[in-house]
């Protein structure tokens, strides 16, 4: 059985049951629907809550929202869920970055992260090559201009792109709508300002799954070395693409579910 909750205008699916609440975010251009494998499997021993990024769902508005507007909104959510315990962070792509970032502000409310294919990209340790600057330069702009241009012509573009990066959602959920955060990151880059975000350093358990099979990755060497020394943490590698929990379902759903289990 489904609950939905309102929080501050967002719908907040609360699903399962159990003493610890996960809290998963997606990425671009995902929904709340990329999880709905893993409630599949973690609603019988954990409370599941989701919801769609502001401008992910159908038929919102083309907003340029903040890094600030979204820990904002995640840091209601975790309230509204979870008032009086921590909770489960399950993370991935931009949710990784707006998620580890709410991490970053409000560690007293996260007990475990899972953080999926994102690391500590564009830290000082997470250096590329020129042919990855390149790739990631490239389709983030197109995206960043998708946004900018809106309408049919963004809509578009924006579902090329991402079908030119296997990703599995829904063609016709997608729109430029969605793609708010690389006009931000892009537009505050070039001009010289600052993101405003803080430096990772994650302290609670951590559980890292990525992708090798991508053209570069978004995490550095350095850091996943690191993460995987600590005591507790645990990082696996996968033979897929970005989107791990969609192209290794089995073996993703094991390695959370085992690692939650511990």
């Amino acid at each position: 059985m489904v609950e939905i909750i309102d929080v501050n205008g967002t719908q907040v699916h609360v699903q399962g049951q159990g003493e610890q609440t996960i809290v998963m975010l997606h990425g671009w251009p995902d929904t709340y629907r990329l999880w709905d494998p893993q409630v599949g499997i973690l609603q019988s021993n954990y409370r599941c809550v989701r919801f769609s990024l502001p401008g992910y769902e159908d038929g919102q508005s083309r907003t340029l929202y903040t890094l600030e507007q979204i820990v904002a909104l995640i840091d209601e959510v975790v309230t509204a869920v979870s008032p009086n315990n921590k909770v489960v962070l399950m993370l991935h792509d931009w949710g990784c970055f707006f998620g580890y970032q709410f991490y970053m502000r409000h560690q007293d409310k996260v007990e475990k992260i899972i953080g999926v294919d994102i690391g500590d990209a564009g830290s000082p340790d997470h250096q590329l090559s020129a042919k990855v600057k390149a790739f990631m330069f490239t389709y983030q702009m197109w995206l960043a201009t998708a946004w900018k241009i809106g309408g049919g012509l963004g809509d578009a573009m924006t579902r090329k792109m991402a079908k030119w990066l296997h990703a599995p959602g829904d063609q016709k959920l997608i729109s430029a709508s969605m793609t708010y955060s690389y006009y931000w990151k892009w537009s505050r880059t070039l001009t010289g300002k600052p993101l405003g975000h803080l430096p990772l350093d994650i302290q609670c358990p951590l559980l890292f799954l990525y992708g090798k099979n991508k053209p570069g990755m978004f995490h550095s060497q350095p850091w996943e070395r690191k993460m995987a020394a600590i005591e507790g943490n645990q990082v696996i590698a996968f033979d897929t693409r970005h989107w791990v929990m969609t192209e290794a379902p089995d073996k993703f759903n094991h390695a959370i579910t085992d690692w939650l289990a511990k």
